[in-house]
């Protein structure tokens, strides 16, 4: 049994990998135990860490930071990543709002943790760290540990309430989420209500009886309606048509139009009379409309045509075909000729089944190739997100430069990679399994490693009474704020639950509880909404925790 001892108790790169690799793989089963009715998921892998590291267990601490750092980086990036393509748009329309619930949990968990040190006789700077600890924003105080050894004083004790109110700090917001939900959250809450729909398309078909329209070619149409939309089937005495943008329209032509939901009613008035058919149902069978025209989905696999705009690929006019839809991810978009292309789009093609045969071909439709994904840009992504995390940002006031650190700056690039990457011909695509594997492999190694430096010394520090007093102070402002918050949030009835949990979760800066949330919800909701209002909260903590030392210390 002596091969069995050295393996986990002789400090080495296998010794590393083996503990990591117990932690992760029994925290994750035993994560998949419902007690009570709940389950944590991949936050259990912590608290089995905890568990180890209580116990003894430890690695070499520079193996242990490495770990730790990669896994936080791999999941920040893959997460923006992931909800790169929906960010903008929801932030658009919902950002501002998300935000501001956000900074509601940031200021009032503040503001408590300021109240309490005048009724509880903790120190000002004991306090910064059981306020990071509970929040569990190691940024924060990492800027907090700046200031006070500017001012003259250690940041240890800081450091160290932090490690004892960590563990609360995770589970305590998967608690509070938990309470709302079975005691305030009715089914219709668990509906996603954000105006970001994944299909932005609406398919109408409509009679032509405005007289405005006779003998004017499509093109024209388009051009003076300024309105968005695309004539995918044409219909004159019974026979089926592919229109084109010369194309002339005539009275009593029928035609399907893709447009944007808000543009229904426009369409109406532009053209005449809607049909009463729904073109909208999720199974179609398109290519029994006519035996002429087929309808086929082709997936953009040519390299060299990531970024480039739709119109400019002229596949009307070369191959005689339509675009009427792209489907990017789970999102439904129109497609107009301005649209920038990703990698692995899927468009709509309508036309003669050998003219889509020659757009296939130019497109790629190469799905296998699709199963790989692009290793070598999400690790050039990384290192362009932990550059732009050194970056010194300087506030006026401040004495010392505010930075994203390895877990804002990763994120940040990651959601302006998913963005914007085609319009710099960055090739971002991943599959959704591959995206799920990256961000649960980064996640479960970060929670491993966070779980086993924390269980060091862990149980001699709680024993003590100031430790006692610590994890109280600082489990009371963890799940006060989030379910103070959470429940008027709710009770406004602007948001789903499971957006709610992505901003309770982004304001105390916690993976964990996300990954709880995103178990347990359906849809994308909560990682949305956290990856929205994570970047600006955590910047606002660290913010918060220079000011709370130069104002009160």
């Amino acid at each position: 049994m002596d091969w069995i001892n050295s393996l986990i108790s002789i400090q080495s790169a296998v010794q590393a990998v083996a503990v990591i690799s117990i932690i992760c793989a029994i925290g994750l089963a035993l994560g998949k135990v419902r007690f009570f009715g709940i389950s944590l998921g991949v936050a259990f892998v912590f608290f089995f860490g905890i568990m180890f590291g209580s116990f003894g267990v430890g690695i070499d601490h520079n193996m242990l930071l490495f770990c730790e750092d990669f896994g936080l980086v791999l999941f920040v990036y893959a997460l923006g990543l992931h909800v790169g393509p929906n960010f903008f748009g929801s932030f658009r329309q919902e950002g501002m709002a998300l935000n501001l619930w956000s900074l509601a949990v940031i200021l009032l968990g503040t503001v408590m943790a300021v109240v309490l040190t005048f009724f509880t006789g903790v120190s000002m700077p004991d306090m910064i760290g059981v306020l990071c600890g509970a929040t569990t924003n190691t940024p924060a105080l990492g800027a907090a540990q700046s200031a006070l050894e500017h001012i003259g004083i250690g940041g240890g004790r800081a450091a160290l309430a932090t490690a004892v109110t960590y563990p609360l700090g995770v589970l305590g917001v998967i608690l509070a989420m938990v309470f709302i939900r079975k005691l305030f959250v009715k089914p219709d809450d668990l509906k996603p209500r954000l105006t970001g729909e994944t299909d932005n398309t609406f398919i109408g078909q409509y009679l032509i009886v405005n007289p405005a329209l006779e003998g004017r070619t499509i093109g024209d149409v388009a051009h003076d309606a300024r309105v968005k939309f695309i004539i995918s089937r044409l219909w004159r005495a019974g026979e089926v048509i592919l229109p084109m943008a010369d194309t002339v329209l005539h009275i009593n032509d029928s035609v399907l139009v893709v447009t944007t939901k808000d543009e229904e009613g426009t369409m109406q008035m532009l053209f005449g009379k809607e049909m009463d058919k729904d073109w909208n149902k999720a199974k179609i069978d398109w290519n029994h409309i006519d035996s002429n025209v087929e309808s086929r989905v082709i997936v953009l696999t040519k390299t060299q045509l990531n970024g480039k705009k739709l119109g400019g690929l002229r596949l009307r006019d070369t191959y005689g075909v339509n675009v009427s839809r792209v489907i990017r991810g789970d999102i439904k978009l129109l497609a107009t000729d301005d649209l920038i292309l990703q990698y692995g789009d899927r468009l709509t093609l309508v036309g003669k089944p050998d003219a889509i045969d020659n757009a296939e071909n130019f497109l790629g439709n190469s799905v296998k190739t699709l199963n790989e994904p692009n290793i070598g840009s999400i690790f050039l992504g990384m290192v362009l997100g932990l550059a732009l995390g050194t970056i010194p940002i300087h506030i006026p006031g401040m004495e010392s430069p505010i930075r994203l650190g390895i877990a804002g700056g990763p994120i940040v690039m990651g959601i302006v990679v998913g963005a914007l990457g085609p319009r710099m011909h960055f090739i971002s695509y991943t599959t959704r399994s591959a995206s799920l594997m990256l961000r649960r492999l980064g996640l479960a190694l970060y929670l491993a490693c966070l779980g086993l430096d924390a269980g060091k010394g862990f149980l001699d520090t709680v024993i003590r009474p100031e430790g006692l007093l610590w994890v109280g102070i600082g489990f009371f402002l963890t799940i006060v704020p989030v379910i103070i918050i959470g429940l008027i949030a709710l009770k406004m009835k602007k948001f789903d639950f499971g957006t709610i949990c992505g901003i309770l979760c982004g304001s105390m800066a916690n993976p964990m509880a996300l990954s709880y949330a995103n178990d347990s919800i359906k849809g994308d909701a909560a990682s949305i909404s956290y990856a929205t209002v994570y970047p600006l909260g955590m910047f606002v903590r660290v913010i918060i925790a220079q000011v709370l030392v130069m104002f009160f210390v």
